[in-house]
C-alpha cells in the first residue's frame, strides 16, 4: 500500500503541526487499509489518493472548527449553554467513505449474487 503522503493530504487543505502530522500518517495507513478491505484494489492510484486525502482531512478537521467537520445541521445557545449538531455520513473525527467517494473507487451500490452451480451449467 502506502500510496498517499502527507503532502497529498495538506495540498489545498492547511499546514499541519507535528502532532497532527503524526496523527495524519496513522490515519493514512488506516484509510488505505479500509479501502483495500473493501476490494477497491483495482481502482486507479489517483482515485485512491484523492479518497484517502479526503477521509483524513475530514477526520483532522479545520483546526479551528466551531461546528464538527461533516455537520449537516447545527445550533448553539448562549444563555443555557446548549449545543446540537447533526453529522452526515459518519461522526466527527471518524474515517468513513461518502457515497461519492465510493463511486470514485468504483464500489458503487451494486447488489448481486452468484451461485456455485452456475459454472457447472456453463461448462
Amino acid at each position: 500500500m502506502a500510496y498517499t503522503s502527507i503532502d497529498d493530504v495538506t495540498a489545498g487543505f492547511r499546514d499541519l503541526d507535528a502532532d497532527e502530522t503524526a496523527r495524519a500518517e496513522s490515519l493514512i495507513n488506516e484509510a488505505e487499509t479500509m479501502i483495500a478491505a473493501l476490494g477497491a484494489c483495482s481502482a486507479p492510484v489517483e482515485a485512491k489518493v484523492l479518497v484517502v486525502s479526503r477521509m483524513v482531512r475530514r477526520a483532522l478537521g479545520n483546526g479551528v472548527q466551531v461546528a464538527p467537520l461533516g455537520s449537516t445541521q447545527g445550533s448553539m445557545s448562549a444563555g443555557g449553554y446548549s449545543q446540537s449538531w447533526t453529522i452526515g455520513g459518519g461522526t466527527s473525527g471518524e474515517l468513513y467513505l461518502s457515497r461519492f467517494e465510493r463511486r470514485i473507487l468504483g464500489l458503487g451500490n451494486s447488489i448481486g449474487s452468484g451461485s456455485p452451480l452456475e459454472r457447472l451449467v456453463h461448462d
